[in-house]
């Protein structure tokens, strides 16, 4: 089976610093098989044989031995990662909008999840929040679109703290996910 790993708060202001070769390496020696990393923020795809909870563990393990600190991972298979980019709950013309806002910064952004977020969750995110930004649920994360910056959206900095353990990517950076599943 073909997976992504997306650890949180790694490579982070200077702090956690976790060499992306480090990682790999990990990963491999973890008995995981053709191994890849994407960019400094903690992405690796992989082909493995173990079930999404086991290799939880044992990710979670290693990464602990062999860098000494804790990192939140989450795991979604190529299928899942297929499912999220098919099913994206915003339109094309929200997007445009978004986009035309301010040309120079990413707008669309996913919250990785451990768990399915329940409705009551997101409509208290939503409930007092005015701006033009837009957070709707997926199937295990979010889907946020940002007018401006996502270090400038309120509704990101509500969604953060809601779902503290959540690790985020940008569409950009899920798309390239994927496609690097997809040619292992």
């Amino acid at each position: 089976m073909k997976y992504a790993a997306l650890f949180r708060g790694i490579n982070v202001g200077g702090k956690n610093v976790v060499r992306m070769a480090d990682l790999g390496q990990l990963l491999f020696h973890s008995g995981l098989s053709k191994v890849r990393t994407y960019i400094q923020s903690g992405n690796a795809v992989f082909e493995t044989a173990l079930a999404e909870a086991d290799l939880l563990d044992k990710i979670k393990a290693g990464f602990l031995d062999r860098f000494g600190f804790e990192s939140n991972v989450l795991i979604r298979s190529v299928d899942e990662i297929r499912v999220l980019i098919e099913q994206l709950p915003i339109t094309s013309a929200e997007i445009a909008g978004a986009q035309a806002a301010d040309p120079q910064v990413e707008h669309l952004y996913v919250y990785f999840l451990g768990a399915p977020p329940e409705q009551v969750q997101n409509d208290t995110i939503c409930r007092e929040y005015i701006g033009p930004d837009t957070l709707r649920m997926g199937k295990r994360e979010l889907y946020l679109l940002c007018h401006q910056s996502i270090r400038k959206s309120q509704l990101a900095a509500r969604a953060s703290k809601a779902f503290d353990s959540a690790t985020v990517r940008n569409w950009k950076t899920v798309n390239k996910l994927y496609d690097m599943m997809v040619d292992l």
